[in-house]
């Protein structure tokens, strides 16, 4: 082993000779000479200065560094399938350096300063005046994407957007590498557009719980609000039975007791031949009124359960205001009946004119009353009007009369109505019916 030479020619020969780079741009070319793949040097020519070949490279065209790792390979092993494989650029030739070597001063080191660490994947190199030393820049990360929904088309609410292989240096790939599957996706949007709120802590949540509380106002004032619609709902359904359903009752009771005394009259049972008392609460007449439509049973008594409210006219047969039997030969034949609900046979009766017939059906005959006279409003205890010979109603002297009461006004019991007539005919019932009924 032979010491170096110094001399004038060495350091032009012998590469390990510091005075071999003493020459402006020897420094440049011999690190440009170097061809170590582990490096890991960017394909194409340097973008600061082009490259020079060293005294020991063969002399000829450039040619572009071929990269030493398969790309393709690389990416199925780390990030699978993606699409299809893009091909590599190919190398552009080199650019001629419109600064040659050493017009611009001495070059600056290619190293960065101690303790300041640079990636050559991640970092970009710019020269901004003539004579300035080359600045390393960061490289500018790319925006993230919007959110629009094509990941949940495709993989629904979880799956992870795909995104396409990174690029750059081997650090930058590992880096990219080593964060997949580990970086929190950004909360997505809710319904609206709208962002999900943050969780609440639990003192939050138990102040929002006793703010969300109703107070003892409030309440009270639900509970009487609720009180009332509970009474209005049963006041309606208790109009709704007062009016409506119990005259579809009456009308239905009535129906059948007309039809069992018009049986009993068939049957031709044994009785006497005139009966003049009857139990309370029993049918023993029709009552027939052509111009109301009216026909409804007329029973002993003026009960309100047992004969009014199931839709029957009842005779007065009680005393103090015991009346008179139609076969009588002298007497107020005294009816009541209800002139709102329960029927309501009597409801029109203010409608009757003078003349208007007003027909009773018995077992022995039918026995016809012509309408007289009318009093529209008395008080209740007036009993004066169903008298033998009423006081109000024109009649002079004893006869054979009929006087028909109800309420007034209506759907009120405050005062009575009062209607007389006058017996005109008596018919036996084999004869048939009167004229006023064979309409």
């Amino acid at each position: 082993m032979t010491s170096p030479r110094h001399g004038a020619g060495a350091g032009q020969d012998d590469p390990h000779d510091p005075r071999a780079y003493e020459d402006p741009g020897t420094f440049e070319a011999a690190v440009h000479q170097l061809a170590d793949p582990l490096n890991d040097p960017l394909p194409g020519p340097d973008p600061v200065a082009p490259r020079q070949q060293g005294p020991y490279e063969p002399q000829g065209p450039q040619q572009a560094p071929q990269e030493w790792y398969d790309p393709h390979g690389y990416q199925r092993d780390w990030y699978g399938h993606q699409g299809p494989v893009q091909q590599p650029l190919a190398a552009s030739p080199p650019t001629p350096d419109p600064y040659p070597p050493g017009a611009l001063g001495p070059a600056a080191p290619s190293q960065p300063p101690a303790g300041e660490a640079v990636e050559p994947a991640t970092e970009v190199f710019a020269r901004l005046d003539p004579g300035d030393p080359v600045v390393p820049l960061p490289r500018p990360e790319p925006e993230p994407e919007p959110y629009t929904g094509a990941d949940e088309a495709e993989g629904g609410p979880g799956a992870a957007p795909e995104t396409s292989p990174p690029t750059g240096g081997r650090a930058e790939r590992r880096r990219a590498a080593k964060g997949r599957g580990r970086r929190r996706p950004a909360p997505r949007p809710g319904p609206g557009g709208v962002a999900p709120a943050k969780p609440m802590t639990r003192m939050e949540a138990r102040r929002a719980a006793k703010a969300a509380k109703d107070s003892p106002a409030i309440v009270i004032s639900r509970g009487i609000g609720e009180l009332f619609i509970t009474l209005g709902v049963l006041m309606l359904l208790f109009v709704t039975y007062q009016l409506w359903w119990t005259n579809v009752r009456a009308d239905q009771i009535a129906g059948r007791e007309t039809h069992k005394i018009q049986d009993d009259w068939a049957k031709n049972e044994k009785a006497p031949e005139k009966q003049e008392a009857f139990e309370p609460g029993q049918g023993f007449a029709i009552i027939h009124i052509p111009k109301l439509d009216v026909v409804t049973p007329i029973a002993e008594g003026t009960s309100k359960e047992k004969v009014l409210d199931r839709g029957m006219v009842g005779h007065y047969s009680e005393e103090p205001l015991r009346t008179a039997m139609p076969s009588a030969k002298k007497g107020n034949f005294a009816l009541a009946g209800h002139r709102n609900t329960h029927g309501e046979p009597f409801r029109y009766i203010n409608r009757l004119k003078p003349g208007d017939p007003i027909v009773v059906e018995t077992r022995e005959a039918y026995y016809t009353y012509e309408m007289t006279s009318v009093l529209p409003q008395t008080s209740p205890s007036n009993v004066s009007v169903i008298a033998p010979v009423p006081k109000q109603s024109g009649f002079t002297g004893p006869g054979r009369y009929i006087t028909l009461t109800t309420c007034t006004p209506e759907f009120t019991s405050t005062y009575r109505l009062i209607v007389w007539g006058k017996m005109v005919d008596e018919r036996p019932r084999s004869k048939g019916k009167p004229d006023a009924l064979a309409d």
